[in-house]
């Protein structure tokens, strides 16, 4: 089973959020939640990259990476 590690601000809030029902928290353990999940995403994807069996999977998901970190067509080779 794969682990992920989170940030120890993010676990603090959760821990406050679900052991003492404090709401004051949801929007910044949705956002650093998002923001984890886009990263791990992210990973995948260059991973796949890294390790894709034939050239056109390799650029297919090569592009999804680019495309995932935000670099415009005009910076990519």
């Amino acid at each position: 089973m794969k682990k992920v590690q989170i940030d120890y601000e993010l676990f603090r809030k959760l821990i406050f959020y679900h052991l003492g029902s404090d709401d004051q928290y949801e929007e910044d353990i949705r956002n650093g939640l998002e923001e984890k999940l886009d990263a791990l995403v992210r990973h995948e994807l260059y991973t796949k990259y890294k390790t894709a069996p034939s050239e056109e999977e390799q650029e297919k998901a090569r592009q999804e990476y680019l495309d995932k970190r935000g670099v415009s067509a005009s910076y990519r080779w």
